[in-house]
This record gives structure tokens, sequence and C-alpha cells, in this order.
């Protein structure tokens, strides 16, 4: 791993394969450890030189010490629909990624984010086009609290956990992941990637200022709509943390989108559908700008995202909803 000084912080990230270069964007809390290496094995099996990265506040990144709202606090401003003040904005993470493909000296890459990690690629899509070759966004919303909402009973536990110590951050964590995790949900593998990353770092009031980033941030939607990149939206039916409803929200925003939903899955990424969502990703990838362009038409992506008939099941697996959304 190494460190290089990007829009005013110190960016901790790694780089592994050779290929078309794909920068893998975790969400709140996660530290770049957080993709597991048989999933990134599998990118750049897939022809990706995978670029992974800490987020500000998580991981060996810079840490900010601005005092954040509680769990509690932010909690409420969501359930209000209110958007509180914040040390910084989904918007500055954004920019710190595009800092960090720049200072590497990378074109235009390949954009996959997870969650909060989700919000942040679409961000640089918007902001930062020219850093932008595809866009892949999973278990992600657009930031329009009207979609893709944590169900209530939901967000009212994770609001009232305790903050964790040191000592109970592994249980503390582990309790979480069983609340929003789907039926797959992996003990084993989250409790090795939970050691893992305390061992390394363990920051509490970064995860609240990364939080309150995400509720204090704008309706991307109005940007998304000007998005032309080839674009996969990926998002599990079983979630309760961001519902089905924010990655359709997603795809009926971008122009030429592409929707892919697992029964299965909750708000992780279960190991037995890595494969495909490496496939998908490929094939993404691997569409051009001038074909998204031109099968765009924005009543089109606003029917055929909310109508099943656009499965095909010829390119997805059947067990998985596969919709085109004008494309």
């Amino acid at each position: 791993m190494a460190a290089i000084d990007a829009n005013g912080i110190t960016i901790e990230y790694d780089v592994r394969g050779e290929g078309e270069p794909l920068l893998l964007v975790m969400g709140l809390s996660g530290q770049l450890i957080d993709w597991p290496d048989e999933f990134v094995d599998l990118l750049v099996g897939a022809g990706f030189q995978v670029i992974r990265f800490d987020n500000r506040d998580a991981g060996l990144s810079t840490e900010f010490d601005w005092t954040p709202p509680s769990r509690a606090r932010s909690a409420a401003a969501l359930l209000a629909r209110r958007r509180p003040k914040a040390g910084y904005l989904i918007a500055d993470m954004a920019a710190d990624a595009a800092a960090l493909l720049r200072g590497l000296d990378i074109g235009p890459a390949h954009v996959v984010g997870a969650s909060m990690g989700g919000m942040i690629v679409q961000t640089l899509a918007i902001e930062h086009p020219e850093c932008v070759r595809s866009l892949t966004s999973i278990m992600s919303n657009t930031g329009n609290n009207r979609h893709g909402m944590p169900k209530r009973r939901v967000l009212l536990k994770l609001s009232r956990l305790t903050p964790p110590t040191i000592e109970t951050a592994e249980e503390s964590s582990l309790s979480v992941y069983r609340l929003v995790a789907g039926p797959e949900a992996d003990d084993e593998l989250f409790r090795k990637q939970a050691r893992a990353s305390l061992e390394r770092s363990f920051r509490p009031s970064g995860v609240l200022r990364q939080a309150a980033a995400i509720v204090a941030s704008p309706d991307r939607t109005p940007g998304l709509r000007q998005v032309r990149v080839p674009t996969l939206v990926i998002h599990g039916l079983a979630d309760p943390l961001v519902k089905p409803s924010g990655g359709i929200a997603t795809a009926r925003a971008i122009p030429g989108s592409r929707l892919l939903m697992f029964p299965e899955m909750g708000h992780d990424m279960p190991r037995s559908r890595w494969s495909e969502m490496v496939a998908a990703i490929r094939q993404n990838a691997s569409r051009t700008v001038q074909s998204t362009v031109q099968s765009t038409d924005q009543s089109t992506v606003q029917s055929t995202a909310t109508d099943h008939s656009g499965m095909n099941s010829n390119t997805f697996p059947e067990r998985s909803l596969s919709m085109n959304a004008g494309s």
C-alpha cells in the first residue's frame, strides 16, 4: 500500500493488476481492505487494474476533527427530511477520488462504488466527468429522500446503538451487519474482515462524520440526468438499509443505465453473486459512450425502469432481475 497527498489530504491506496483502470470506492466506515481480495482478484481477472483507497475519515487516510452529530441526531434529520450542516459533503469525497486519479496520472477510469461509495462515484460522474469512463453504483441511492430510505425499524435500531469501544467494536459491527445483510449473510467472512479493519484503524467519530456528510448532501437526481457514461446499477431486493427504490430511482435518473437486482441480496454483497457482478461490471465497461447516448430517451428510462418486461435473461442469470433502462 502507498499514500499520496491529494485534494489537501493524505489518501491511502493500493493498486493491483494490469489493464483498464478501475477505481473501487467503499461505503460508510469501510476501508479499502473491506473490498475482499477474492472479489478484487475477479476484477483483475476480468482485465482491470484495480485501485482501492481509504476515504477521508477511514482507514489510514486523513482523519478530520470537527465534532459530528450523534447517530440519533443524524437519524432524526433523515426521518425529518432535513439536511443539517456538516464539515464536508459527498462532493468533497468525490473530489478526493478525482484528485487521487489525477495524482496517479490515471486517465478516465471505470468507477465502482458501494453504498456511500455509490453516492461518491455518482457525484464523481456528475462533477468530474473527465475522470469517469463507466459507472457502477451498488446498493446506493440518488440522495432524494423519497427513495432508498432505510426501513424505519432498522434506522431506529441503528440510532440507539451504544457507541463502540475498541473492545466492543467487533461485536457491534457484526450486529449491524446481521441487521442489514441478506439471507446469505456470511458471519465468518464478515468477522474476519472486521478484525482486520480494527487492527488497521478504529475511528468511530469518523463514521459519524461520514454519516453526517451523507445526510447533509443534496439530491443528485438533476445531475444524474446529465450523466453520459455507460452505467450499471446493482441492488438487492432484500436491502433494508437502502431500500430497492433507491437503486430503481438511480437507474431511472441516468440515461441509458442498466439495473441488475438480486432477490437474496440485502445491504451486502453475497459471495454467491460476485462472479455475476464482475461479469456485469465487465459488460458495462465494454459498452461505448456513443451507443449509450444514441439509445437514450428520458421517457423510455422512466417507463422501462419500473417495467419488469425489460428483463433480459440472455444477458444475466435467471435468478437475477435485469432491466435495461433505455439501452
